[in-house]
């Protein structure tokens, strides 16, 4: 096949072309980085992280176009394979598994059945006919990896783990006390793969056959491998030791973090949380990227009122700013935003935490430690002896924390917080459910925010066909309902990897207290007092701030009606 330009089109592209998996255009683009790279056709289309191509699905396709069968390789052990059927050096350099020989018969696990040099190569070397078994490259690397990484030298590392004391690492520059290349290679694509992709969370969850890696990418989890599931413990033994948690307890969840160094002048943060499951340790390591706390607020999806609220607010000499919100709604994103603009030579901010998520310079930030008796509110008892303008706390779990808290808005400190609530209203009732009185909720607090984050529509989005009855259900006043304007859908191309969705934008209910509020707040008054009180003072609710953002073409009616409530 050739191309309109007159390049010939050969090999695995040629048939993804010929079944329209990818474009023309793509297959150039793969064929002139598998000639400037030196890549195989596999490894090339894999680099061009094209929407419904990876590794499970090259395989299945191979298998299917080609008439090879597909074996999965998490079931075959290094031990049960014919390594005798050929060289170690043509198994890594053509990167195949010699799974069976059968008298004359070599059958070779193999991703690419189109690289024939490859096949002549091992037909040469065995004296056999080859026959092709279909299989996932990166289980067949995992595979070949295991061959040079004897058993015993394992052993020795997990017996000499607590040597490992470094806490900044480079994936790429190992330590020879954990002299494990399959797991330390493995790794360090997942993870470098991972920032490149922009997850926010890895997951490594063990089961009883399988072993299954996970990104968490605009909130939506998807997975990335499956390791073989021998594999499990030196995976999870390398994650622990690199973050510096205790590899010889297995019994009760740990908490630890590590640095990984991406670049000269780029580290990235990881959160690491290990808990005991039926088949081994599930361990997820949250992404903490400082930059995403650098953006600003402009970055984050404030409308211009919901902002200059938010900003008069902050410029407050004292009082109490919460933001609710559930796990993951970008909380310590926007606290940490705020505390950029207050971060100045004359201010002095001191934060507790549980733990620092990201390092700020010029802040004074403390990492709570329960065991060691460093609570919440020790910390901000600290604090307060050491003279602060402005104190974060990472979260209102009791009710001690939230009197020393409330105690010192009211005491000439401007202090930012969290609550896990549904909305902005549901906050003051939750205050008083934890025994905080009426009238220290009514003198601290000046502003709280409630917030979502919903993924953003992709450049590939289309105006969709709704009519005036399906926008009034979604929310829409019948004045919206009737306009003239378009709501868009997701479509999907390579740029989002087929989801229609690129990155993710805050909703928001940004709820000043009022005086009218303090009132109702005086008075015992309930969610639903505080809720239509702020109707009436034009505060828009989640479910309305995120129909604006579909007005402005910035995310979908479906994405809003699934992050917030009605």
């Amino acid at each position: 096949m050739a191309t309109a330009s007159g390049e010939q089109i050969i090999g695995l592209v040629k048939s993804l072309v010929q079944h329209r998996w990818i474009s023309e255009q793509t297959a150039r683009n793969v064929l002139a980085r598998c000639q400037s790279q030196s890549l195989d056709q596999l490894d090339a289309l894999l680099l061009e992280n094209i929407s419904n191509i990876d590794s499970l699905a090259l395989a299945r396709f191979c298998s299917a176009s080609f008439s090879h069968p597909f074996l999965d390789l998490s079931a075959v052990s290094i031990d049960s394979v014919a390594l005798d059927a050929l060289s170690i050096a043509v198994i890594k350099q053509h990167r195949v598994i010699p799974l069976k020989k059968r008298g004359s018969q070599l059958f070779i696990a193999i991703a690419n059945p189109t690289n024939f040099d490859c096949i002549n190569t091992i037909q040469s070397e065995s004296q056999c006919s080859v026959e092709l078994i279909i299989a996932e490259q990166s289980k067949i690397d995992l595979l070949i990896a295991q061959i040079s990484v004897p058993h015993t030298n394992v052993s020795h590392s997990l017996q000499n783990a607590q040597a490992y004391k470094a806490e900044e690492i480079s994936l790429k520059a190992e330590s020879a006390e954990v002299d494990d290349t399959t797991v330390v290679k493995f790794l360090e694509k997942i993870l470098l793969d991972a920032i490149e992709q922009g997850a926010s969370d890895v997951h490594f969850e063990p089961f009883e056959h399988i072993f299954r890696i996970r990104y968490r990418v605009d909130g939506v989890l998807m997975e990335v491998a499956q390791p073989p599931a021998i594999l499990k413990d030196r995976i999870s033994s390398r994650l622990k030791i690199i973050s510096k948690i205790d590899i010889s307890e297995k019994r009760v969840p740990q908490d630890g973090r590590v640095k990984i160094s991406v670049s000269g002048t780029k580290v990235i943060d990881f959160r690491v949380s290990t808990l005991p499951t039926l088949f081994g340790e599930k361990i997820v390591m949250r992404i903490l990227d400082s930059s995403q706390a650098k953006l600003g607020i402009d970055a984050l999806g404030y409308d211009q009122a919901q902002k200059e609220k938010l900003m008069f607010a902050v410029g407050r000499p004292y009082g109490m700013i919460l933001v609710t919100g559930p796990t993951g709604s970008g909380k310590t994103v926007s606290l940490y935003s705020c505390l950029n603009i207050l971060n100045k030579p004359g201010v002095n901010i001191s934060t507790a935490e549980d733990p620092a998520e990201i390092n700020l310079p010029g802040i004074n930030q403390v990492n709570i430690n329960d065991k060691a008796g460093l609570t919440f509110p020790v910390a901000l008892k600290a604090f307060l002896r050491q003279d602060p303008d402005v104190i974060m706390v990472g979260e209102i779990r009791d009710l001690e924390t939230a009197d020393i808290a409330i105690k010192a808005a009211q005491t000439g400190h401007l202090v930012l917080s969290t609550l896990h609530t549904n909305d902005a209203p549901a906050t003051l009732t939750r205050l008083m459910n934890m025994g905080v009185p009426a009238f220290n909720i009514a003198s601290s607090i000046i502003l709280i925010t409630g917030q979502r984050l919903a993924r953003r529509l992709c450049v590939c989005k289309q105006a969709g066909q709704f009519s005036p009855s399906m926008l009034a259900a979604a929310g829409f006043n019948e004045r919206d309902a009737n306009g003239v304007w378009r709501a868009y859908v997701p479509i999907g191309c390579d740029k989002c990897k087929g989801s229609g969705y690129k990155g993710r934008v805050g909703i928001y209910q940004v709820m000043p207290i009022t005086e009218a509020m303090q009132s109702i707040i005086l008075s015992n008054g309930s969610a639903l007092d505080i809720e239509r009180q702020a109707r009436a003072e034009g505060v828009l609710s989640l479910r309305e701030s995120g129909l604006e953002k579909v007005k402005q073409g910035v995310t979908s009616i479906e994405e809003v009606l699934t992050v917030t409530n009605v």
